[in-house]
């Protein structure tokens, strides 16, 4: 199951991680995003334990947003050793986020 990342955990759970990270940036009200919930869920258990996929709610922690300059839902980032290495913003097909990941592990 994907891990929700907030304001609290971000720099715990995320930045200070030595695994590649997948943060999904997302809304409830956002028709887009609830449409990639089920791919991402379904890359946390494909990639358990060798990536760290996790979702930010934009409304609820927005400090996270605004520090990555996230304007457009859903942002995926990708960040591996505290830097962002890649990202996608929209829905995307499930093979776009696997390139990404196998480029990046």
């Amino acid at each position: 199951m994907a891990k929700e990342f907030n304001d609290a955990n971000f720099q715990t759970e995320v930045l200070a991680s030595d695994k590649l990270n997948v943060v999904d940036f997302w809304a409830e009200w956002c028709g887009p995003c609830r449409a990639i919930g089920p791919v991402i869920e379904e890359l946390a258990k494909e990639y358990d334990g060798k990536v760290n996929i996790g979702k930010v709610n934009v409304d609820n922690n927005p400090q996270i947003s605004v520090d990555y300059g996230i304007t457009s839902i859903p942002a995926i980032l990708f960040i591996k050793n505290g830097e962002v290495v890649d990202k996608l913003v929209g829905a995307q097909p499930k093979g776009n986020f696997v390139k990404k990941i196998e480029a990046h592990i």
